[in-house]
């Protein structure tokens, strides 16, 4: 059953949770996402993997799912031989899997009877969780695969930014989601491609940048590149995502200030990614009493990025619902 009020109405009356790493999720579960799809190869070849990461997050508490497009584009499925109309396919089946995922949870019967493990949050089996589901729309960078899409900077225009971005967009949007996820922008220029790929779609969206310290990716200012949603009606919230938690405490304030809508945080672990060796390094900083200050700060969708799983999402489930008490 799908919730009777908006993301947006949501919003407006208090901090909704979101999703965690939708990848290490996968990862956990055995899956190899070494490919340069990443997690979007399993649409194909592996959607009950992907139906399955989003049941834990759904069980952890978290009340939208992110759907496993982020990588996923009509020119990257090329690359693997697909045609356009089996790439429109995998993009609808990405939004069905989380609708999927978020009504099975939902049932009584999935709840009655059944106690609670680690990183599951605790369910009336009378109350069927209320859950949305968010489109991801990664950015130009995520179908290069080569991590450019942490630099930003791609020497293309807008316009041509626009093109890239627009056919998926109309392909997630025919699916029904209830909100465009635009996540991980490294600099304005996309940033501005995205808000017109989206202009008349009749979806709401929200826009997240990656950052560093306190500016983009691609080392511009932050405080303007949040200020380029203002007159966005259709952009629900603004903020940033896959960057450190100490980076998420100072832009969520900022984030508030410049634009009077409410702002999206969701950081990664904290931990850094060493390309050399081709792993995690360092230790996690993500703590789910944060978000005490980013609700206080103007955050109302908060959750995790990279690294960041069903326990720590279930932590901040906990701490949300104990200031709602």
């Amino acid at each position: 059953m799908r919730p009777a009020r908006t993301l947006a109405a949501a919003l407006a009356q208090g901090p909704v949770v979101l999703d965690g790493g939708l990848s290490n999720q996968l990862e956990s579960q055995g899956c190899d996402l070494s490919d340069e799809l990443w997690s979007a190869r399993l649409l194909a070849d592996g959607p009950e993997q992907i139906q399955a990461a989003h049941t834990a997050y759904v069980r952890a508490g978290a009340q939208v799912l992110t759907t496993a497009s982020y990588q996923a584009t009509f020119e990257g499925f090329a690359r693997r031989g697909l045609s356009r109309r089996e790439a429109e396919r995998l993009l609808a089946e990405s939004v069905q899997l989380a609708f999927g995922a978020g009504e099975l949870s939902g049932s009584s019967e999935e709840w009655v009877g059944r106690g609670r493990g680690e990183g599951e949050a605790p369910r009336s089996p009378a109350q069927p969780p209320e859950f949305w589901v968010a489109a991801s729309v990664g950015p130009y960078g995520a179908f290069l695969a080569d991590g450019s899409e942490y630099r930003g900077r791609y020497g293309l225009s807008v316009r041509e930014l626009e093109r890239f971005h627009r056919p998926r967009i109309e392909a997630l949007v025919a699916a029904g989601p209830d909100v465009l996820a635009l996540e991980t922008v490294p600099d304005t220029d996309e940033a501005e491609a995205l808000l017109r790929a989206v202009e008349g779609c009749g979806v709401p969206v929200w826009l997240s940048y990656s950052i560093a310290g306190g500016r983009t990716r691609a080392g511009q200012d932050l405080a303007a590149a949040f200020g380029l949603v203002a007159g966005h009606d259709q952009v629900i919230a603004v903020g940033v995502n896959c960057c450190t938690p100490a980076d998420a405490d100072r832009a969520v304030p900022l984030a508030a200030s410049v634009t009077g809508k409410p702002v999206v945080v969701y950081p990664n672990s904290g931990e850094r990614w060493d390309a050399e060796r081709r792993g995690w390094a360092g230790g996690t900083t993500f703590d789910a009493t944060r978000v005490g200050d980013w609700v206080a700060s103007g955050a109302r969708l908060v959750g995790g990025c990279c690294r960041v799983g069903p326990t720590e999402i279930a932590q901040l489930a906990a701490h949300v619902r104990g200031r709602q008490a």
